[in-house]
Formats: structure tokens, sequence, C-alpha cells
């Protein structure tokens, strides 16, 4: 009996080690996944969201991929660069996770790119919308299931233009690279289709009164693009509303500026607001129906899209680890696995990689409306396919500058 013991189990071992059976949990531990995001700051609630939808994922399909255990691992990235790569690299070396997703901001994003690339480690991206993360600074472990900030914009601008008949507009933005970004992507179609943009006003991060630039918007204008998140977001329509502007001049945006996360707090000011987003908690189609339900069903509160994106991102990284049979240890694997996903049952509709890994995917142009007493995002049309480079040859693309706070257009 010792004997055969010994044949079985030392047959066993070469069948494992030539891939003719899997490796089994028990032999190998959990899959270890890494995860920074801001959990206290101005962030805090953006940062929870994203952490929210991961984890109903994850309690769904019961901590389990391709028959092994997934532990995940936080960290508060406090939305400061700096710290979130120190939390970065405690994660990676010293609790040895075997990938990292969450950053938030853009500049968090740009910040752990080198050290990603330098560690060979893969990385989701959910959410930082940077449009050079995934263009001319691109990094080969980074994967992104979110956005470029311009890519929503591009379709909106010509939108704008052909189908809401706007020929003038001023925009008004915070003054960091989303707003440059999406305001360039904008104005870039909006001006190709034949339009003008007449002003751009510029607001710092930390505003918190908008009367010195409501005052500068003209009132010669077919109407006005915003855009804004958080706490800005709340005062900027409270604001505009305030002034006597919303009765006067249409707002139309970026799609946070009315997103989820602030639209229950906001009142009759956001009514009729006109925005783009690949996501919308009011987007009927089954999945997303069973992904509100169980979302307010936990957190008493509808998912923005921020909470949207990583429960998306949760589905993207296990039908990865699913197709490398739960083999988390092989990175150049799991990287190019996470490359390949294409998923269709998703809350925001269909989506997949570009050879540059960003999202071709719906956008959806949606409209303020209030539904049973709750305000939401009526979805009015949908843009389908929307890549990060429009309708332009990506070579063309990227050997023109990203959009900057003083973008030109081509048209001028």
């Amino acid at each position: 009996m010792k004997l055969r013991r010994v044949i079985f189990l030392g047959i066993t071992a070469i069948w494992v080690a030539f891939g003719f059976l899997p490796l089994r949990a028990q032999t190998r531990g959990p899959i270890k996944i890494g995860f920074t995001v801001p959990l206290s700051g101005p962030y805090a609630q953006n940062g929870r969201d994203i952490l929210n939808g991961f984890q109903l994922y994850l309690e769904q399909i019961g901590y389990q991929a391709a028959g092994r255990r997934i532990e995940l691992l936080v960290e508060d990235s406090e939305a400061i660069p700096a710290v979130a790569l120190t939390k970065t690299r405690k994660l990676v070396e010293r609790d040895q996770v075997h990938m990292m997703a969450g950053p938030l901001l853009t500049s968090t994003g740009y910040a752990l790119a080198p050290y990603i690339d330098s560690r060979k480690i893969p990385m989701l991206y959910p959410v930082a919308s940077g449009d050079d993360l995934t263009q001319r600074k691109r990094s080969k472990w980074i994967i992104r299931t979110g956005w470029t900030a311009s890519q929503p914009n591009h379709a909106f601008g010509e939108y704008a233009y052909r189908v809401l008949k706007y020929r003038k507009i001023a925009t008004i933005a915070l003054d960091y690279a989303f707003g440059w970004e999406s305001v360039g992507g904008f104005q870039r179609t909006f001006e190709e289709a034949g339009g003008t943009i007449t002003q751009k006003i510029w607001c710092p991060v930390t505003v918190q009164d908008f009367a010195p630039y409501l005052v500068q918007i003209s009132r010669d204008v077919d109407a006005v693009y915003a855009l804004f998140l958080g706490r800005s977001a709340l005062q900027f329509l409270k604001q505009y509303q305030e002034f006597g502007l919303k009765k006067r001049i249409p707002l139309i945006g970026s799609g946070t500026t009315t997103d989820e996360h602030v639209l229950p707090f906001m009142g009759d000011e956001a009514l009729g607001v006109i925005s783009i987003l690949h996501y919308s908690a009011a987007l009927d189609n089954p999945a997303n129906r069973e992904f509100v339900r169980a979302y307010r069903s936990r957190n008493k509160k509808l998912p923005s899209y921020y909470a949207e994106s990583m429960y998306t991102g949760g589905k993207w990284i296990v039908k990865a680890l699913e197709s490398v049979q739960g083999n988390a240890e092989d990175s150049e694997a799991l990287l190019e696995a996470l490359q390949q996903v294409r998923l269709t049952d998703l809350p925001r509709g269909p989506m997949e990689l570009d050879e540059y890994g960003n999202p071709i995917q719906n956008q959806y142009i949606r409209r303020v409306d209030r539904v049973n007493g709750e305000l939401q995002n009526t979805v009015i049309d949908t843009r389908p396919n929307i890549s990060q480079f429009w309708r332009y040859n990506p070579a063309d693309y990227l050997k023109q500058p990203i959009y900057t706070r003083t973008y030109v257009s081509l048209k001028q």
C-alpha cells in the first residue's frame, strides 16, 4: 500500500508539473488582489463607491475564481499620489499580491505606472481617465476598463451640433487635466462639425463660490457645457439656478456633473441637464437592472458610475482568471488574458479593449428627469462602440499633442 501511494503521488506531481491536472486552491493559496482608492479626504465617497462595487461582485461569486479563493487587500490612498505609491509598494513587495487595481485620480494613475511597469505586475484601472495612460504614455502592464476623459466628449461635441442644434457654446470646467481633456475633446468635434466655442472658463479645483465665474458667462450663447464632480457639481448647479441662468441658457456637460454620486443630493436645478457617460443607473438592460437592485439592497442607494466601474472591473478580472485556470502566478499569461477579455453582459453594455488597452464601449446621452419622485439620468440616445480615438486614425491622432488648458482647435 505504501509503495502504491508513493507511485500515485509521484505520477500526480508529474501531471501537475506538466499541466495535466489543475493546481488546487489549497496548494497554491488564495489569489491576492491589491486595491488602492481614497477612503479618506475629499474623494472618500468616490473611492468608497468604487470599493463597494468591487465587493458586491466578489460577494456574488463567493470570493472564488477558477477554484481558488480571492483575497482582497485594501489600502487608503488618501487621494495623494505619493501615498498611493507607498501603499502599492507595500501591497506588491510585502503582501505579494498577484495583481493590482483601483486608482481614482489621473495624477495617481500616472504616478503608479512606472512602478507597475518595473515590477511587471498586471494592474487594472477602473476610473483614472487621463488620456495618455492608454495613448502616448501607455504602460504594457496596465489595463483600463474605464475611459479616457476625451472619449465620450468627442461623441458629445458632434451630438451637440448635429442633434441639439447648438452653434455657440461657452464651457466652464475644473482647471486640471480631467477638465482640459474633457473640454478639449468636446471642443474639437463640436467645432469640426461647424460650431464655435466662444468662451472657456476655468475654475480651481478648490472652488467654493462660483459667483466670480458665472458672471463671466456670455448671454449670447446657445448653451453652457460644464464639467464638475462631487461638492463642486452640487454647488455649481445650485448657483447656476440662483443666478437665473438655468431659465435662459441650457446646461449640458460631462457625465460626472450629474452622476449618481451627487444626483440624489440635487433638486430642480438639475432637471433637464443633458450629459454623456458610458453608464447611467437608469439603463434598461437585464444586467443593469440586477446590478441596481443588488447595489441598492446592499448599500441603500443608487449605484454611481464609480460603483459600476469596479463591479465591471471585478467581472473582467474573474473572466481573465478563469481563462488561465486560476494561474495568477503567471503574470504574463494573466496580462494577456486581461487584454483578451470581451464581455457583453455588463451593466453599462458590451465592452472590449482596443490594442492600446482602453475600452471600446457605448456612450449614453442622458437627461436628468424626475421619475417616481427620484432624479435619474434618463438615457435619450446611444452612441455605440465609441473608441478613445473617435473616428480618427490612431497613428495620426497620437502625433498630435494631448488636450491641454490652452488647447486651440485645428479649425482655428
